[in-house]
């Protein structure tokens, strides 16, 4: 790892790092004070925050760099979208919870490696055993088939470990954000809808969505400084309807939109709310507060995470102050 006394020197693994299977280390309540100072909380939140600025004010078909293993994981993502297609719904009398995706999960879990191996140059191999837990936790909860934040959560350190690890250059962090990540909200929502799955841990209208948060960070981030686009917009559903391919929160809305019936103040109250933010500035650095408090400071959530040699418990020593954290130093550099 990056020390944690010098955050912005040259990130490099050395040649002999040993790479381990990550395990869940949040065992009680009392283990968040521990989360909250950790090299793994600060380098996460940096990471959120690296690609947040990447994005800003970048459309998802704007001008970008993406190197050839981003390609690849995109390839690979259209593949397990493949797999829905091919593991059709079972018939069954309840209404949430399509069996079938156990299905699905089981060839996810038994092909991930191999995917893997198809992205990754023969040197990196050694990290796949820590990484692909990452990846595996990705796409919900084949037992409960539920997907919630802390699901979302596991792509998003999963993208963070390709960069420490060196397979992402730092060029590719615009990429990240508004390519690979947004294929990736693709294949979740197909999975959502295909196998009815659970919201997990959803606060219902009091949340800003069933299933993510992290698409309406880098979201609102894509639409700073519009010309024309304000926060007040994206309950006109013209507005949406236009501009969905274009921008991450607006797709949001598009598929809340599509799975919530009724008026919007009522099924969304958080996200009307929103609406009534005068920047989407405001309403990123709104957000970010929320996300912090609502999803990197709840115990329910972060009893799931998964830590180790790349995501570490240990903590930041009390001499580093940061008043925000700063992304993993592979990251630290021009976009």
């Amino acid at each position: 790892m990056a020390s944690a006394d010098s955050p912005t020197s040259d990130f490099k693994l050395p040649s002999d790092h040993e790479f381990v299977e990550p395990k869940k280390g949040i065992k009680g309540p009392s283990d968040m004070a521990s989360w909250q100072k950790s090299e793994a909380y600060y380098e996460y939140f940096g990471f959120l925050m690296a690609i947040n600025d990447a994005v800003k004010g970048k459309a998802l078909d704007s001008n970008y760099s993406c190197s050839p293993i981003a390609e690849k994981v995109v390839e690979m993502l259209n593949k397990f979208e493949l797999w829905i297609n091919d593991i059709p719904p079972t018939e069954q009398p309840q209404r949430f919870g399509n069996k079938s995706f156990r299905i699905w999960h089981e060839k996810l879990t038994n092909s991930a490696v191999d995917e893997l191996k198809l992205i990754l140059p023969e040197n990196l191999y050694k990290a796949i055993p820590e990484i692909v837990q990452y990846l595996l936790e990705s796409f919900g909860n084949a037992t409960r088939i539920d997907y919630g934040t802390g699901h979302e959560m596991a792509f998003v350190m999963f993208l963070c470990c390709m960069f420490k690890i060196d397979a992402f250059p730092i060029s590719d962090k615009t990429a990240v954000g508004v390519k690979v990540f947004q294929r990736y909200l693709e294949v979740v929502r197909k999975l959502q809808l295909t196998y009815r799955m659970e919201p997990a841990g959803s606060h219902g209208v009091w949340s800003l969505d069933d299933y993510q948060f992290v698409p309406f960070i880098w979201g609102s981030s894509q639409l700073a400084g519009h010309p024309r686009i304000e926060p007040q917009h994206f309950t006109d559903h013209g507005v949406v309807e236009a501009n969905s391919k274009q921008y991450m929160f607006l797709s949001c809305i598009e598929y809340i939109s599509k799975v919530k019936k009724g008026p919007f103040a009522e099924h969304s109250n958080q996200l009307w709310n929103v609406s009534g933010v005068g920047s989407w500035s405001k309403v990123n650095s709104g957000l970010v507060r929320m996300y912090k408090a609502e999803v990197l400071a709840k115990f329910p959530v972060m009893q799931h995470v998964l830590f180790g040699s790349l995501f570490s418990l240990k903590p930041v020593p009390d001499s580093i102050t940061f008043k925000t954290p700063r992304p993993p130093s592979s990251l630290v550099g021009p976009h």
